[in-house]
């Protein structure tokens, strides 16, 4: 148990607001589905795996079958290392949903050994920042017609530890490090977050705010490369080590809660939050050079050069 976590005591309901997660299956994420629908949200679920999130479909309703203001659980496929996944999963939604008041940036990977998504991204960078930057984009025209509403992308105090080189961002020209590879990824959720709520503003965009977040260290299934990557046994060691320091799931989320609903923070944005509280991210995440490159550079990788999500018209739905 750690000595100190934050926790979300709003108790806003979110009757007639829909919320889109992504990677939700297990750990925050499905504490995160858990308290929106307990609010009474509609509630996307964004999962690579169909199977799994049937299974934690199945969960949350059966835990909350004697709650009367509950709301609703829809599985949706999106596997973030395909951006045509995520392509194919944006439009319908925004074939068949009528707002989006939230969206939940918050599945990733980490400590990955070196690999590639399918669109030939390192793995983490192209899963954790390049496949979440394309889902918001493609989602926005949508946002801007649900206000007010909230984009929270889940970080970690993980950014802190290196910068993004971006003269090889997909490792071709200098020995992996996993770790670092991770830290890139993470510092380029904070770089895209803030640089996201600048967007806005230079485009008079009111009722649409930002955050990134540190949920803490967590118990969950996030370091389950650590033995390929460092060596065998290591998974379980620093377990052991960080065990009293270390957050249940349903602790981890409630900065991601905080962020999505809470009442005190309905008017801040491109800010940086840890235990439910506005905290300094570090320096290099306050970079306003560097986020704008990346935000320039990301719409090049996912080939969106052209396309202004900030002008670009609501194609409204085409089902229900």
């Amino acid at each position: 148990m750690p000595i100190f976590s934050g926790r979300c005591y709003s108790n806003v309901k979110l009757a007639g607001k829909t919320a889109v997660v992504t990677g939700c299956n297990t750990g925050i994420g499905k504490e995160t589905v858990l308290d929106f629908y307990k609010r009474g949200a509609r509630v996307i679920m964004a999962c690579r795996s169909q199977e799994k999130a049937e299974a934690t479909k199945v969960e949350i309703e059966q835990k909350c079958k004697d709650l009367s203001e509950k709301g609703d659980l829809i599985i949706e496929k999106c596997d973030l290392s395909s951006l045509n996944s995520v392509r194919q999963f944006s439009k319908k939604i925004l074939d068949s949903e009528a707002q989006i008041n939230i969206l939940v940036n918050n599945a990733g990977v980490m400590m990955c050994p070196k690999g590639y998504t399918e669109d030939g991204f390192e793995t983490q960078f192209g899963t954790n920042h390049l496949a979440h930057f394309l889902l918001t984009m493609l989602l926005i025209p949508r946002i801007k017609n649900s206000t007010p509403a909230r984009i929270v992308t889940v970080s970690s105090k993980a950014h802190t530890r290196y910068g993004i080189n971006f003269d090889d961002l997909n490792y071709e020209k200098r020995q992996y490090s996993a770790a670092e590879a991770y830290s890139q990824s993470k510092l380029a959720n904070v770089l895209f977050s803030r640089e996201l709520a600048a967007k806005l503003k230079e485009n008079n965009i009111m009722g649409i705010n930002t955050y990134s977040l540190h949920p803490g260290v967590i118990r969950t299934e996030l370091g389950r490369h650590l033995d390929e990557v460092l060596f065998k046994g290591s998974r379980r060691m620093i377990g052991f080590v960080l065990y009293p320091f270390m957050k249940t799931p349903e602790q981890g989320a409630q900065t991601t809660i905080y962020c999505s609903v809470d009442e005190k923070c309905a008017n801040e944005t491109g800010l940086y939050y840890s235990d439910c509280e506005v905290t300094n991210p570090d320096r290099k995440a306050l970079n306003d050079e560097h986020a704008k490159m990346l935000w320039e550079k990301s719409m090049e990788l996912v080939k969106l050069n052209d396309y202004n999500p900030f002008t670009a018209s609501d194609p409204g739905i085409t089902r229900k």
